[in-house]
């Protein structure tokens, strides 16, 4: 076969056949770009922003589920009955359009307190708690003020603490028997 070359100028010459890349350098690049594929991924931690993903939805809903113990409180003159239907109490008098889907993993009420759907609520005497677990690390460690809590995380609102939603890290679960105050994140 013929090899045709192309001068450009007297002192340089290239060959048509002489075009693209090596084997070796492909290999080479796919290697350094898998490399930094895992160092990213690592570095997301996608069970994280899954975790960060479902917390961020929880304390959505319990602040709308303690504006709508609230609002059922201005209309009522008086808290929704601590039951094991108390959402549906909510639902029944209009201040929520449903119920919430059930949450997940689902906590342990306090002793006096109620779970439906995942979501506990507390009647302590003219003070209301609404509250659910948290799972991700940065609510832990904001729970934690700055350290990881080293017990349970909460995602609390409470009518003591006008009405604010935080999280609170505690072994046992948050009633309205006392402020949460300061420990509320």
């Amino acid at each position: 076969m013929k090899k045709f070359l192309i001068t450009s100028s007297p002192n340089s010459q290239f060959s048509l056949f002489q075009k693209g890349f090596t084997l070796v350098e492909l290999l080479v690049v796919i290697a350094i770009l898998g490399i930094l594929a895992a160092a990213i991924l690592v570095a997301l931690d996608p069970v994280e922003q899954i975790a960060r993903g479902r917390d961020s939805g929880r304390k959505t809903t319990i602040s709308q589920l303690g504006n709508a113990v609230q609002s059922y409180f201005t209309v009522q003159a008086a808290y929704p009955v601590a039951s094991a239907t108390w959402l549906t109490t909510l639902t029944s008098a209009g201040e929520l359009k449903s119920a919430p889907p059930a949450n997940t993993p689902a906590p342990t009420c306090g002793a006096s307190a109620f779970n439906q759907n995942g979501y506990c609520y507390q009647l302590n005497g003219v003070e209301a708690v609404v509250y659910t677990l948290a799972e991700s690390k940065t609510e832990k460690v904001r729970a934690g003020g700055g350290t990881t809590c080293a017990s349970t995380t909460w995602i609390v609102w409470s009518t003591r603490d006008g009405g604010k939603t935080g999280v609170y890290c505690n072994a046992t679960a948050p009633d309205g028997s006392a402020a949460l105050g300061a420990n509320l994140k």
